[in-house]
């Protein structure tokens, strides 16, 4: 995954949450959706738009799951997945 992208992923998860000074704790592997208190399906939603409008992009409802919020670097590949020209290969993660 692009390192820029984790990077901004991981700021919008920390304005998005108001996570403050635990910023420095975030990850690729910080697990998300069910391990952070701050994640509720309310915060789903906010950060999902959060990402959309950041990055100029549509997560597609059959996204919309536990598997895209699953950790930081998860989120990261999926919007690195979803800014890739059409015809560029997506990569499996690293």
């Amino acid at each position: 995954m692009n390192p820029l992208t984790l990077e901004a992923v991981k700021d919008i998860l920390t304005e998005t949450l108001g996570l403050g000074d635990r910023r420095t704790a975030l990850a690729a592997g910080t697990p998300l959706y069910g391990s952070m208190p701050e994640l509720d399906s309310l915060a789903v939603v906010q950060l999902a738009m959060a990402i959309e409008k950041e990055f100029d992009i549509l997560i597609d409802d059959e996204d919309f799951g536990s598997e895209l919020f699953e950790t930081v670097g998860s989120l990261a590949l999926y919007v690195d997945q979803r800014m890739q020209p059409a015809s560029a290969p997506v990569l499996a993660a690293e």
